[in-house]
């Protein structure tokens, strides 16, 4: 199982981007898939996940600026991030897990796969 994620670096405040992640080795369109993020002594934290179907899911800062998206064909996810702000600087991760309900409870500790993460740092 591979899960790996691309897109992080450097961004301004206020501004955008997108993390995406390669899935291989499972059978990508029966999970659900999420990010999550953590921060330097901080816990990780639950981001968004996406379920087989295609229902999202939000939680915390993430509601009403990330915007999760996955696409079967391709086996991939993509997370579109948008107004980011200092705070959203951390190291991002995507899993994936078969139950959508890991994410929702923000389960970290249930997740079945995980990948090395990217990191995003927001600054000017």
């Amino acid at each position: 199982v591979q899960l790996v994620e691309s897109g992080g670096g450097l961004v301004q405040p206020g501004g955008s981007m997108t993390l995406s992640c390669a899935a291989s080795g499972f059978p990508f369109d029966k999970y659900a898939m999420g990010w999550f993020r953590q921060a330097p002594g901080k816990e990780r934290e639950a981001l968004s996940c996406i379920d087989a179907l295609a229902g999202t899911y939000y939680l915390g800062t993430a509601k009403g600026r990330f915007t999760i998206s996955r696409d079967n064909v391709k086996d991939m996810v993509h997370l579109q991030m948008n107004s980011l702000e200092s705070g959203d600087t951390a190291k991002y991760y995507c899993s994936a897990d078969l139950n959508y309900l890991t994410y929702v409870r923000g389960d970290t500790y249930r997740v079945q796969y995980w990948g090395q993460g990217t990191q995003v740092t927001v600054a000017s």
